[in-house]
């Protein structure tokens, strides 16, 4: 879109003084004005679609701002329009944690699903009027954005929902992103969380990637791929050079300002500058819901970007505070999908592929076929179980489709008259990958042979060296092959023992990426608990439960140790978690490779354990926070709590000591009442935290 004519004088320019002819204080105002005018003359261009001046006039005004601001670099701020163009290198993305965490969403296929959905909530929330906000569900890269003072402090990818990475310096650059929020129609908060999508448009992707073929590069496979590349750059003048758009959604998190509504939200986002996704509609009934989803649907291929279906959110907040969220998912919304697309095509070979866990995956080789714009030519058969339902072989014509437009898979096989079939696919009576005889788990074919199976080794140092558990710089999944594939490692411990000079002459390796992977890996001896146990893979522990695990036996020993019932006490381990821990932890080969492992010298650093105190009453207490609350945000109450010794957890239950309950606290203050729960309300709340010793949370049920 060019922008229309006008003349300079419109922009009113003093005259042409340069940045030497101004004093410090008409320089300063000077600046001002400049950046107010591109300021609009942006808003205009990239969220209102139009324009006041031509390019070359847009382009006077950033040249004279960028010699001004260089002739008096005191008067530089973080939110002005130059600050656009990119910057130096950065040599890593940094880790930030998320103002709160970014859950992902529960799906329906169905609307039978979502209607089952809808009955949850009206029987939870009883004679609560029900609303839902509606949405288009963007196929981009989830980004949380944070406002301090109405300044863009900092912005976030989603990574594992509770840290990212650092991407400030490349948002900076997308345009559609305010770096100082707006305050002509509704002054900023002083603090402000927005969860928001990166994508590129469909018509911005197909000109960046005939761009690439032009200079002889290689074209991205689709704008969700593109987009979290520009995002994810060392150098955010690469980033400034890709048509990103972001698109908020969510306040996350908010101070200064309070709204009832998810609507209110939404309309402030956009009175802040913020672009919001188009044709959000708030609707009464699971019927409004069926319809706008079939109206999304039927525009989906006209549509200038991706979707892979809608978003259904309950509109009013309080309510929302009540309902909460699961680990995974908050409970007061669901994404709508579409049904996936689907092409037919040939199988020409099945394969079984071996994972970082041992399970053997029969995988389908395929004549490539587009689907939804990505060429397809191999698909998951998931398990022994599936295969044979399906009854799918070598040489038939399938029905494919990319589950949530993303994940190949084959639907059904589809008949052809006539043709002789080959023979029914068996899954190998060995490892294809250390021949190991396999076992079966359920649905699963799975190599027992955890550390020790090449396959499985190169997932599991992948995994061990990953940022949530020992972190170390360099150790991907291409060094992991590289390391097995030249008999470097043959177990876990092995990786203890490479040495400089064995690395040197491997390809990409030089002398000081040798030394600086030997360093990382040794300095890894001293490591956190909870990140050697997310390094060890045990099935069902994640980053949460390792953390849980590590405070509660503080010690490797003591956990190998533990009998079923003594994991049982760790909060969130049940009997199915714990006899998954402890089968793993009792297989032979796994117990004689941590041996091995451990005799490597490890010291392990565990959460420091609160000394019990008279006078400090949440000490060791499982504690619950509903409802909302005037002094605190929830993040807030959450860490001064876990400073103060507690543990918080999202669900009530017979092991929760206090709930801690605001306005609106819904159906954990029925259920902590049931179970005699004791219950503090936020002046109880106050007292408590300021000392008072009367009483101690849990100690007495109301």
């Amino acid at each position: 879109m060019a922008r229309n004519d006008a003349e300079m004088a419109d922009t009113g320019e003093p005259g042409g003084a340069g940045p030497q002819d101004l004093g410090p204080g008409e320089a300063a105002a000077e600046i001002a004005r400049l950046r107010t005018e591109i300021g609009r003359h942006n808003r205009l261009y990239y969220q209102e679609a139009r324009s006041e001046i031509s390019d070359s006039a847009y382009d006077e005004l950033f040249r004279r701002l960028l010699a001004f601001e260089a002739a008096h670099p005191s008067l530089a701020v973080p939110d002005s329009p130059t600050q656009r163009v990119g910057a130096d290198p950065l040599e890593s993305l940094p880790n930030i944690e998320h103002a709160v965490p970014m859950l992902s969403l529960d799906s329906a296929q169905d609307i039978d699903t979502v209607r089952r959905f809808d009955e949850r909530l009206r029987k939870a929330l009883g004679d609560v009027e029900i609303r839902y906000v509606l949405e288009p569900k963007l196929d981009g890269a989830s980004l949380e954005l944070v406002y301090v003072d109405g300044v863009l402090d900092r912005a976030v990818t989603r990574g594992n929902g509770r840290v990212g990475e650092g991407v400030t310096e490349n948002v900076r650059t997308i345009r559609s992103v305010p770096l100082r929020l707006r305050d002509d129609r509704l002054a900023p908060p002083s603090f402000l969380s927005v969860r928001g999508e990166a994508i590129m448009y469909l018509s911005d992707f197909e000109t960046l990637n005939q761009r690439r073929i032009e200079a002889g590069e290689q074209p991205y496979q689709n704008p969700r791929n593109a987009t979290s590349g520009a995002l994810r750059q060392l150098d955010s003048r690469i980033t400034a050079s890709r048509p990103l758009t972001v698109l908020a959604y969510d306040i996350m998190e908010v101070r200064g300002a309070s709204f009832d509504t998810d609507s209110d939200g939404l309309a402030a986002l956009k009175a802040w500058g913020l672009l919001t996704p188009e044709r959000i509609e708030a609707v009464d009934s699971v019927d409004e819901i069926a319809e706008y989803h079939r109206r999304f649907d039927a525009d989906r291929d006209t549509l200038d970007y991706e979707i892979d279906g809608v978003v259904v959110k309950l509109d009013a907040l309080a309510p929302r505070a009540g309902l909460g969220s699961t680990s995974h998912h908050p409970r007061w919304a669901i994404a709508f999908k579409f049904e996936p697309r689907k092409e037919i095509t040939t199988i020409d070979r099945i394969f079984v592929s071996v994972g970082r866990t041992g399970v053997l995956t029969p995988v389908a080789l395929l004549r490539p076929v587009e689907v939804g714009g990505v060429t397809v030519s191999r698909a998951s058969l998931h398990n022994r179980e599936e295969l044979e339902r399906k009854d799918v072989r070598e040489g038939d014509r399938v029905r494919i489709q990319r589950a949530g437009d993303v994940i190949p898979q084959v639907v059904e096989r589809v008949d052809e008259a006539g043709r002789e079939r080959g023979p029914p696919f068996k899954m190998p009576a060995a490892c294809p990958s250390c021949g190991t005889p396999p076992v079966e788990k359920g649905p699963f074919t799975v190599c027992p042979n955890h550390f020790a199976c090449s396959a499985q080794l190169k997932g599991r140092i992948t995994h061990f060296g990953a940022r949530s558990a020992l972190d170390i710089e360099g150790l991907g999944a291409e060094t992991a092959a590289l390391l097995v594939d030249q008999g470097l490692v043959a177990e876990l411990a092995d990786l203890f023992d490479v040495a400089e000079d064995d690395l040197v002459p491997l390809e990409g390796f030089a002398e000081v990426s040798a030394r600086n992977l030997v360093a990382g890996i040794r300095k890894r001896r001293v490591v956190e608990l909870a990140r050697f146990l997310v390094g060890l893979g045990i099935p069902e522990v994640g980053v949460t439960v390792a953390r849980d695990l590590a405070a509660h036996f503080r010690g490797i020993d003591t956990l190998r140790n533990a009998v079923p019932e003594e994991l049982e006490e760790v909060h969130g381990v049940g009997p199915t978690m714990s006899a998954a821990i402890r089968g793993f932890l009792d297989e032979p080969r796994v117990a004689e490779a941590l041996d091995r492992l451990l005799d490597k010298g490890f010291e392990f650093a565990v959460p420091e354990e609160v000394p019990a105190d008279d006078e400090n009453p949440w000490t060791g207490k499982t504690v619950v926070l509903t409802g909302s609350l005037e002094a605190f945000t929830r993040s807030e109450l959450k860490k001064i709590l876990q400073g103060l010794g507690a543990r918080v957890t999202g669900s009530v239950s017979a092991r929760t000591d206090c709930l801690v309950a605001g306005a609106n606290p819904g159906s954990k203050l029925v259920r902590a009442r049931e179970l005699g729960v004791e219950v503090v309300d936020e002046a109880r709340l106050r007292e408590l935290l300021h000392g008072d010793p009367a009483e101690t949370p849990g100690a007495t049920t109301p």
